[in-house]
């Protein structure tokens, strides 16, 4: 028989009132800015008047023991005894309403709730100026719950008798008091309540949660750990508040977390101090660990629980340090990035810092150095999406890289981490992967803002203009339109030949940065008209400057508008590298070799495999074998691309293809092998792999291995089923992230491609 994770219970609002104010049960969202609007509440007073259902309140025990302290309040503060999993926001506005107690609106603004009752028509509505001065309302009912409220509904009756021009009956005044005091017997509102065991892990909660929420709710897994944080570290939790309420609330003045590029919020920091102190990215462990929960016994201890968060406080002194903060973020300027507009990815700007603080706080980097390393990775990360799918599974890899380094050698923090650059912008990456990646329109790409930070990297002007481009990205600048990106072939010249739609006439190698003014004496016109007005009187070397700095090509107004953009896009491409290669000291960065690849591990765009098609079990060529390849490739397309090895085992060893190569017969040899693999990838993929995927051969003998580098695709691409299984042609997505191939179906798979392609 199943284990039952949970007793049903009842209590009276006011026993969880009581409950909240001495503090068995933790109620955090009263410290936090409250998100429902006073007609909610309104409403919900409503129901519970005429007797309505109002849902089931979700509640945990935390299995701290009675009278145990908060960690960081020495003796002021105990732990509660319940956690609120489901119900926050109905008992914030109960408790709010009933106490009187001040919640914050998204402003950080104290305000009360005020709701007032109309015993006539009995009815609820929120308090104004208008309503305070009817007689005919109770204007705040927080009154009917004081000690006094009796006098309440005794003043309410005598300011309805002065008002009105006929006298109240004995039998209204009766009716009237009679509702009023239904009110006050709010009190007694018995709720349904299902307390969880502390046995009870996050993982089942969660799963309890969306089965029994009816709004298909999904809990947050850093809510989770601020949640925990409210009942042993009220104090840290209010820290991470203070922090990101500092960071938009405009009362607040001198040294502040404020900056261009994000507002945090404080599960974005709380993900940053997890990192920093455990080292870990995936939050479901952190929570048990923070619980006191042995992973490998499950036992949970208060001793070991007072130390994780010890260790979590220590970390987070260091994540909320504002020289830290504001230090970190020159990183982001030295990458040529200005502001929030140019930030599609804020997991990569937080995980950036983490690595950062992991630098300086590990590796003992000074600030400068650290600067540029930390430079040159946010680029890399932000540009390839390396934390945008399946985001915890990159930094846990990264930071288990680092993890395995001695501490105290900067020199190893830093090498690493070209290292892992190197394996994701290889030279593929420069001439193929970005190229296909720049094939979009939209206006959010990555890819996109990769190339303004390029700009900025090499002080370039705006096109026909002497003015830079860094200035107009500048956040502190308003020059109105003056940001604005226009059309090199206008969209009304190529309407007139027959080339419409905003994906093609918007495409991100048709744009560039023109000043306002002069864009407009472009209009429609053919390019091969404007382009001599333009340029006419600008020196030759500016012009040649800007013309590189733009990406044009040669003769670029002559060619036809496809040809245009496949030669820009290359070209923008090289821009990006060549700006990117600014940042390190030697002016260029070098592509990974083979042996970097293999050097840096499995992970978003490194794979290994002992074969493709012989089966290490059966000693037999296998149909899933070459499938198991088809869902690698198909994955590498569908993402940033990557290098497959095959002939690499899972630790990194090279165990050579000789067996493999075996299973072809009189084809066995490199040449045959090659063969295989390209007729595997023409039938067994959707697209063709022509242009995007390159086969090489390194070593020799029994040490021969296949490196397979791919491409990103410039479309969706698809694997067939293999053979003797179900499945229509083309029916399998797969997609690399983090470490592993994963297939999409559906409404997931849907968004993934129309985030990817635009």
């Amino acid at each position: 028989m199943a284990t039952t994770l949970y007793r049903d219970t009842g209590a009276p609002l006011i026993g969880l009132i009581e409950d909240i104010k001495t503090g068995r049960v933790a109620l955090p969202d009263i410290q936090r800015p409250f998100v429902w609007s006073s007609s909610k509440v309104r409403d919900l007073f409503d129901s519970m008047y005429r007797g309505y259902p109002i849902g089931t309140l979700m509640l945990w025990e935390t299995g701290a023991e009675v009278g145990t302290r908060q960690i960081g309040f020495g003796e002021t503060e105990k732990a509660p005894q319940l956690l609120i999993v489901d119900g926050q926001q109905r008992l914030t506005s109960l408790y709010a309403v009933l106490s009187g107690s001040l919640v914050l609106t998204k402003a950080f603004e104290s305000k009360r709730i005020k709701i007032a009752f109309h015993p006539m028509s009995e009815t609820f509505e929120v308090a104004d100026a208008a309503i305070e001065r009817d007689t005919e309302y109770v204007p705040d009912i927080t009154a009917l719950w004081s000690d006094g409220y009796r006098a309440t509904a005794r003043e309410f009756l005598r300011r309805l008798r002065e008002a009105r021009d006929w006298p109240l009956t004995q039998a209204e005044e009766d009716a009237l008091d009679d509702r009023i005091n239904r009110v006050h017997d709010l009190r007694d509102f018995r709720f349904q309540i299902v307390e969880l065991s502390s046995s009870t892990d996050e993982e089942q909660v969660a799963e309890i949660f969306v089965r029994t929420n009816s709004e298909g709710v999904s809990l947050n897994q850093a809510d989770f750990i601020l949640t925990l944080m409210s009942v042993h570290w009220e104090k840290g939790r209010r820290e991470l508040e203070a922090f990101s309420r500092a960071a938009i609330d405009p009362s607040i003045t001198g040294a502040t977390p404020k900056n261009p590029f994000i507002t945090p919020s404080p599960d974005q920091m709380l993900r940053v101090s997890v990192a920093l102190a455990f080292r870990r990215a995936r939050l479901q462990h952190v929570y048990s660990v923070l619980r006191g929960k042995d992973l490998d016994t499950g036992v949970v201890s208060a001793e070991r629980r007072t130390g994780q968060f010890e260790k979590l406080a220590e970390a987070q002194d260091r994540v909320l340090d504002l020289s830290n903060w504001h230090e970190y973020l020159k990183c982001l300027q030295s990458a040529g990035y200005r502001s929030r507009k140019m930030i599609s990815s804020e997991n990569a700007l937080l995980f950036s810092y983490a690595l950062w603080l992991v630098g300086r706080t590990d590796f003992d980097l000074d600030l400068s150095t650290l600067r540029t390393v930390i430079a040159r990775w946010f680029f890399m990360a932000h540009t390839t999406g390396r934390y945008t799918s399946s985001p915890e599974s990159a930094l846990e890899f990264d930071l288990s890289r680092l993890a395995a380094l001695p501490t105290g050698d900067g020199g190893a923090f830093i090498a690493e981490l070209d290292r892992l650059i190197a394996a994701n912008f290889t030279q593929d990456y420069w001439e193929i992967s970005l190229p296909n990646r720049l094939d979009t329109s939209a206006a959010r790409s990555p890819v996109l803002f990769a190339y303004l930070a390029a700009l900025n990297l090499l002080d370039a002007e705006v096109l026909f203009s002497n003015v830079r481009v860094r200035d107009l990205l500048d956040p502190e600048v308003n020059a109105p339109r003056a940001v604005e990106r226009h059309h090199l072939f206008p969209k009304a010249f190529l309407a007139r030949k027959e080339i419409k739609g905003t994906q093609k006439t918007n495409a991100i190698a048709n744009m560039a940065f023109l000043d306002w003014s002069e864009n407009a004496k472009i209009s429609d016109s053919d390019p091969a008209e404007y382009l001599p007005v333009m340029a006419d009187g600008i020196p030759a070397d500016r012009l040649a400057r800007q013309v590189k700095h733009h990406a044009l090509p040669v003769g670029w107004e002559q060619l036809e508008y496809q040809d245009f953009l496949e030669k820009r896009r290359l070209l923008i491409s090289r821009v990006i590298r060549d700006a990117f290669g600014s940042l390190s000291k030697k002016g260029s960065f070098a592509p990974a070799t083979p042996s970097d690849l293999i050097a840096s591990g499995e992970g978003q765009t490194v794979e290994f495999k002992s074969t493709a098609r012989l089966n290490l079990h059966t000693q037999a060529a296998d149909p899933k074998m070459e499938h198991v390849i088809l869902k690698t490739i198909c994955g590498f397309l569908n993402a940033e691309g990557g290098s497959l090895f095959i002939g690499v085992d899972d630790s990194g060893n090279r165990v050579g293809i000789g067996p493999d190569i075996a299973t072809l017969g009189s084809k066995a040899n490199v040449d045959g092998y090659e063969l295989m693999l390209r007729q595997l990838f023409e039938t067994g993929l959707s697209a063709s792999t022509a242009a995007t995927v390159r086969i090489a051969f390194e070593g020799s003998g029994d040490s021969t291995i296949c490196v397979v580098a791919v491409s990103a695709s410039g479309k969706p691409v698809f694997t067939r089923s293999p053979k003797g299984q179900p499945g229509t042609p083309g029916s399998e997505f797969w997609v690399r992230m983090g470490n592993q191939t994963r297939q999409l179906h559906g409404e997931e798979m849907v968004q993934y491609q129309a985030e990817h392609w635009g």
